[in-house]
Order: C-alpha cells, then structure tokens, then sequence
C-alpha cells in the first residue's frame, strides 16, 4: 500500500512539473517592453537631416529640429512636432521645397502626413498652399483633399483637393473654386 500512494504522488508530481514545463512561453519581447509605454516615444533625435536616395541619387531631404520616434508601435511612424522642411529633387537635381508645421511619416507605408499652414514653392516659383499634405515616397505623388491655393505664373486658383508628381509637370487643383489673374 506505501508503495502505491509513493507511485501516485510521483505520478501527480510528474504531472504537475511537465504542465508547467508545457505552460511557459517565450515573452522576452514582453520583458523588453517593461517600462516603455506604447504611448510614449522610444526615442528623441534633435537637428534630424534625413536624406532619400534612389540608386545613388539623392531624391528628398527632411529636415527638422525633433524627430519622436514611435517604432515600438504595431504602425510604426516618425513625428515631427517642431515642424519639418522636405526638399525634393527632380532628375535635374532641381529642388522644390515644402515647409509645414506638423508632419509623421509612417514606416510601412512611405507616407509622409504634413499639416498646419504647408507651404511648396517648386523650381519653377509656383506656390501651393494648404493646411494638409500627403507626400508619398514609393509612387513619388503629393496630393490632399482639404481646401488649398495654388499659385501658378499669374494665375491664383482656389480649390478642394490637389493631385501632383513630385516635380510638379501635371499638378491639378480639384475641385476649382475660383481662379484670379493677377497683373503685375
């Protein structure tokens, strides 16, 4: 009979210590993330000159005074609290330049979010402004649908959205409010 319970208890013991064994999981990525809030920043760069290149050519840079970077996230992303200056450069290395106040760029999507008072000045002096900007770096294409004012040579057009390549040969206003020439 002493036998008998001494095999069970070694059975249940057994059983026990192999649930166990069996139970735990890897959660070092857990470990990792102690003390990180996912709302906080997992890091701060200051003077941030970001350079874009595309097979040894130099096609954008950002520039801005602080960079918080979110990659900890499950949609990683970049922002620019301090606003950001994004020079673009066409195959003639001539440069058009966006200024904004606000920007994120999101990781997995090569999209650049610009907001608050966007400003472009292209190579050409033509001038876009609007409140929201989408620049995005894969297809090279800016565009918005908020409220925006383009000023082409002499030509002031108000519109609802904008549609544009990146060196500006077939930018559209959309949905035209009003054009203003202007004579100088």
């Amino acid at each position: 009979m002493k036998h008998k319970i001494t095999y069970y208890i070694l059975n249940i013991v057994t059983v026990i210590t192999v649930t166990m064994f069996f139970s735990c999981k890897d959660n070092f990525r857990d470990v990792q993330k102690l003390g990180i809030s996912e709302n906080e920043p997992i890091g701060v760069a200051e003077n941030i000159n970001l350079k874009y290149t595309d097979s040894g050519r130099v096609k954008a840079v950002l520039l801005s005074t602080k960079m918080l970077d979110y990659s900890n996230r499950d949609f990683p992303f970049n922002e620019f609290v301090n606003g950001v200056t994004l020079d673009l450069f066409d195959e003639n290395n001539e440069k058009s330049v966006i200024v904004a106040d606000y920007a994120i760029v999101y990781n997995k999507t090569n999209l650049i979010d610009m907001k608050g008072h966007v400003k472009i000045s292209t190579k050409d002096n033509d001038t876009l402004f609007a409140e929201q900007l989408y620049y995005d770096r894969n297809k090279e294409w800016l565009f918005t649908n908020k409220p925006v004012s383009f000023k082409r040579g002499l030509d002031l057009i108000y519109g609802n959205g904008f549609d544009s390549n990146s060196n500006f040969t077939n930018a559209e206003v959309l949905e035209v409010n009003g054009t203003i020439t202007v004579d100088e």
